[in-house]
């Protein structure tokens, strides 16, 4: 299974793979690039379509979902910079350490998405109140959410990843004098499909206000929808990593 996503995943890479060798001489524009060529690696590539299914699922039933969005990515960035700056800072043994734990990280993923989507479509339900203390305004929104779905989604390294961030990405960040900040562009390159996506919404004026006009029947076949979606990718998800 992974070979043949590895497969998809090479061929619809290999245009913005030609386009970062002939840009390795500009460093910002070259780790952007690359950001693009990552969001379309195995283990990005199902993360980003089910970051799509739950924003986009969002944005119709309620409103556009720009910022959840913003700190989806905001997670990615704090990851991909922390990474690069303890790989900088600490040398390549680290690196080998941090290595060794990046599959674990991979296998928890498709679970999660399962369970994200059994919620969906309405089979795991939560109908308990918690009482004793008041819940976050950012938690309730699903901003604290979206970050942590950042982070989780950008740990979960697979093979392709590691040579794109690792192999390729940081020789480039450890020659440039402003390499700090390249992790920082890689991450939002690889977000780049979840942003379109929501332009796109905006765009044609998909969001919230269509749902009131259709009803509510519709908005929950939507969710529905996405939700059955999820499912798949996490069952995807979960034979890859779990056979790899």
């Amino acid at each position: 299974m992974y070979d043949f996503i590895s497969k998809i995943s090479f061929s619809l890479s290999e245009p913005f793979l030609n386009i970062f060798y002939a840009t390795e001489g500009i460093p910002l524009l070259a780790a952007f690039i690359l950001g693009l060529v990552a969001a379309l690696a195995p283990c990005q590539f199902t993360g980003n379509i089910s970051a799509i299914t739950i924003f986009g699922n969002q944005s119709l039933q309620k409103r556009l979902a720009w910022k959840e969005v913003f700190f989806f990515i905001l997670g990615k960035i704090v990851v991909f910079s922390s990474i690069g700056l303890l790989v900088w800072v600490l040398g390549k043994e680290f690196q080998q350490t941090l290595t060794l734990y990046f599959p674990y990280f991979r296998k928890v993923i498709g679970p999660i998405l399962i369970i994200l989507g059994l919620f969906m479509i309405g089979i795991i339900k939560m109908n308990w109140t918690l009482r004793l203390f008041k819940l976050p305004d950012s938690l309730k929104s699903g901003r604290l959410g979206s970050f942590f779905m950042g982070v989780s989604f950008s740990i979960a390294f697979c093979p392709t990843m590691f040579v794109l961030f690792f192999i390729t990405l940081m020789p480039i960040v450890l020659s440039s004098s402003f390499g700090v900040i390249l992790p920082s562009v890689f991450a939002i390159g690889t977000s780049i499909p979840v942003i379109l996506t929501v332009f796109l919404l905006w765009y044609f004026k998909l969001d919230g206000r269509l749902m009131k006009k259709q009803g509510r029947r519709l908005g929950s076949y939507v969710q529905k929808a996405a939700g059955l979606l999820m499912i798949i990718l996490g069952i995807i998800d979960t034979i890859t990593y779990w056979t790899i």
